[in-house]
């Protein structure tokens, strides 16, 4: 069964960058890294799945769910988004935050229930951050903030994750294990999650299945041994690189060759 579906769906900014009739599925229960150059169009298309962006042509569905004819409250309750950056003005407790990924379920003045409680505390459970409860947000470390941001996308419930870069600015301990959690709730809880990823030799290690971006486009789509060649990697990239197996997991595993 698919998670979502894009047919031919289009986006323009107004400064004329657009993605170009993006035609992409994943079923449910995959891993799929999207990854390409900055402004290639991964954080925008992680948008228009999610449906914070409208596609101006094409359709994008969510389980089978136009998102033209869907109210904004039924797609929260299906898909959570990871953003690059969360920002938080007021001094909310970790415990807090993760609550607001209660919000598609609570009435406009209904307050948190016991199992509302219980959701919460099973999300901070799942990411491992429940010695961080009664702490301010904004007194966290980047890797504590970026576990909390995900408590709160869990505590959503959702059928589809997408995360935007998750291992920005985070040290190599945290980058993986936080790949190491996504990978754990791929599998015990059969979420789909798709990510836009930054490093490539961490996207061949976690993700099955890669989707590669170059100017709005998809240029290439498959597992991590057929889209990361050097070929590849030389035309959309720019850089020239060796690619050899990784000692351990056999994936593919990217060497820079220097100009």
């Amino acid at each position: 069964m698919l998670a979502f579906r894009t047919e031919d769906a289009t986006f323009s900014y107004g400064n004329g960058f657009a993605l170009r009739q993006i035609s992409l599925s994943a079923n449910e229960g995959e891993m799929v890294g999207l990854i390409g150059p900055n402004g290639s169009g991964k954080s925008t298309l992680l948008r228009l799945i999610s449906g914070i962006l409208p596609a101006s042509e094409g359709e994008v569905y969510l389980d089978g769910l136009s998102l033209r004819r869907a109210r904004r409250k039924a797609v929260s309750r299906m898909v959570a988004v990871v953003p690059q950056q969360f920002q938080m003005p007021f001094a909310f407790r970790v415990e807090e935050v993760v609550m607001l990924g209660r919000t598609p379920f609570l009435g406009a003045f209904s307050d948190s229930s016991s199992r509302e409680q219980a959701i919460v505390t099973q999300a901070m459970d799942w990411v491992g951050i429940g010695e961080l409860r009664g702490r301010f947000f904004n007194e966290l470390s980047g890797g504590e903030r970026q576990k909390v941001v995900l408590a709160m996308a869990l505590a959503q419930q959702p059928r589809l994750l997408l995360l935007d870069e998750p291992t920005t600015h985070l040290d190599i301990n945290h980058q993986v294990e936080l790949l190491e959690l996504l990978k754990r709730l791929n599998r015990e809880q059969g979420l789909t999650i798709v990510a836009a990823m930054h490093d490539l030799n961490l996207a061949a290690l976690y993700f099955g299945r890669l989707v590669t971006l170059k100017a709005g486009r998809i240029v290439a789509d498959g597992v991590p041994g057929a889209v990361l060649t050097p070929s590849m990697i030389a035309e959309v990239f720019g850089a020239c690189v060796q690619v050899q197996s990784h000692p351990t997991t056999q994936v593919p595993f990217m060497i820079v060759v220097p100009p």
